[in-house]
């Protein structure tokens, strides 16, 4: 089963890709609820979030978070 494409805000308030969450982790997610669940490998589950399924769907919500790569890594450095 594929992972649809689309955004959610992580815990750091970017903007993420769905198919591509960084960290090893991977989204489950349910259309219907516009739900995103962020789990680990082992299933874990990790963060939670709404659904977007584009980036007019983003602008529309009055988000304005950065997309970032899955290589960015999760979690702020505290100063």
């Amino acid at each position: 089963m594929s992972t649809p494409e689309g955004f959610f805000v992580d815990w750091d308030g970017n903007l993420r890709k769905t198919t591509d969450p960084g960290a090893g982790f991977v989204c489950d997610v349910d259309l219907m609820a516009r739900y995103v669940g962020v789990k680990t490998p082992k299933g874990i589950l990790m963060h939670e979030a709404t659904f977007y399924k584009d980036q007019a769907a983003v602008d529309k919500a009055g988000i304005k978070a950065t997309l970032v790569p899955g290589s960015q890594p999760w979690g702020k450095q505290d100063l």
